[in-house]
C-alpha cells in the first residue's frame, strides 16, 4: 500500500506520482459509459500495450488534441495524411499499427448502432466474485471475461484488444473493482 502526505492509503501501483495518484483516486474503477469514452479507453489501452500506462496518462492530452477528442465519427475519416501527421508528433505514441488500429476501431464504432460499444463491452463485466484482492500479486491480468471480451471485439474487426489489454480496460472503466484491501478506493 502507498500512503502519502494526505494520508490516503492508495494501491501500491500509484507510487509517489501525482498525476497517478490523480488518476487513481478520480479515474480508475469508476464506472464509465459511453461509446465515445469507450472508444477513447480501447485506443488508450490499446497504445499502452507494451508500455506503461503512466506514459499514456502523461501524453492522453495530446492524444485527444490530435486524435480530435476521440469522436468515431471523425477519427473513422482519417487518411493516409493524418496517418503521415500523427506519426510525427512526438506528444503521442507513434506507432504506424496502433494509430491505423485507432482509425479502422473508429469507423467499426462508428457502423455500430448508438450505445452498441457501450452495451457491448459492459456485457462482460463480471459480478463481483470472492474476496477484494489483498495483494497486488492477487490480481489476475487475464480473465475468462477479458478473454471473451477480446474475442468478441476481434469477431468485429478490432484491433489491438487482446484479453490482457481488455482486462486492463475493465479495471480502468469500473467493470471490475480491483482496489485492494485497505485502499481507501475500496468498497
Amino acid at each position: 500500500m502507498t500512503s502519502t502526505a494526505d494520508d490516503l492509503v492508495r494501491c501500491p501501483w500509484t507510487g509517489d506520482d501525482v498525476q497517478y495518484r490523480r488518476y487513481h483516486d478520480e479515474e480508475w474503477g469508476r464506472p464509465l459509459h459511453g461509446d465515445r469514452a469507450l472508444f477513447e479507453k480501447m485506443s488508450l489501452e490499446g497504445f499502452q500495450a507494451g508500455l506503461s500506462w503512466i506514459t499514456i496518462l502523461r501524453k492522453r492530452t495530446r492524444f485527444r488534441e490530435v486524435f480530435a477528442g476521440f469522436d468515431p465519427e471523425a477519427v473513422a475519416e482519417f487518411g493516409d495524411d493524418d496517418v503521415a501527421r500523427l506519426m510525427t508528433d512526438p506528444g503521442i505514441i507513434r506507432n504506424r499499427a496502433k494509430i491505423q488500429a485507432t482509425i479502422g476501431n473508429a469507423a467499426l464504432v462508428r457502423a455500430m448502432a448508438e450505445g452498441e460499444l457501450d452495451a457491448l463491452m459492459w456485457s462482460f463485466a463480471p459480478a463481483r466474485a470472492g474476496a477484494r484482492p489483498r495483494t497486488m500479486a492477487d490480481v489476475p491480468a487475464v480473465t475468462p471475461e477479458s478473454e471473451a471480451m477480446s474475442t468478441a471485439l476481434r469477431k468485429r474487426g478490432f484491433r489491438f484488444v487482446g484479453p490482457t489489454t481488455m482486462y486492463a480496460l475493465m479495471q480502468s472503466a469500473g467493470m471490475v473493482d480491483d482496489h485492494v484491501e485497505g485502499c481507501w478506493r475500496a468498497q
